[in-house]
């Protein structure tokens, strides 16, 4: 074998161990992103695991949006929450996207929606269509109106309820203002 012949080998050896590498490393990296999207927590309320939301004693800001996918402004808006989200504690400040899709939307466009647009917060899928039975629970002010925002600590006693799109520099602002 000459010089030439054992650089070539040698070559292919390190080429090949550190491809198997870069392959394994992507194959782990396309698992975690996969993972987190199936791992998304979607449940299905009605006016009882509303209340429960609202009346939770916990020390920590509770962001409740109420947004539903045949909202444009409320589409407009999600990516900032999702953003949002990354710059908090979870143990601080909980993010909970209330959708107010209807029920026979849930499989063919709202699960389709979060998937595409890679959501990763929590989604309470409001059951109860009746709005007028359970929208005062939320503010009494509400007129129902999406995509509102309520902010609240209960054990702080601190609310702020906002009707209407938010920026992702809006929401920081109030976020930051009740913490």
């Amino acid at each position: 074998m000459n010089i030439l012949t054992l650089f070539q080998v040698k070559f292919k050896r390190i080429f090949m161990r550190k491809l198997h590498q870069f392959i394994l490393l992507a194959g782990i990296l396309f698992s975690v992103t996969i993972n987190s999207v199936a791992a998304q927590k979607i449940e299905y309320i009605k006016i009882p695991g509303l209340e429960k939301i609202l009346k939770n004693p916990a020390n920590k800001l509770f962001v409740l949006n109420f947004w539903a996918t045949w909202c444009a402004p409320c589409v407009s808006e999600i990516s900032g929450f999702e953003k949002a989200a990354r710059d908090y504690d979870p143990g601080k400040v909980k993010f909970i996207l209330v959708s107010l899709d209807f029920p026979s939307q849930i499989e063919n466009q709202l699960i389709p929606f979060l998937k595409k647009n890679n959501i990763t917060l929590n989604v309470d899928v409001m059951m109860d269509v009746d709005y007028n039975a359970w929208i005062d629970k939320v503010d009494p002010h509400w007129t129902g109106d999406i995509p509102a925002t309520l902010f609240f600590n209960n054990a702080r006693k601190s609310r702020y309820f906002h009707s209407g799109e938010l920026t992702e520099t809006e929401l920081k602002k109030r976020i930051n203002s009740l913490l």
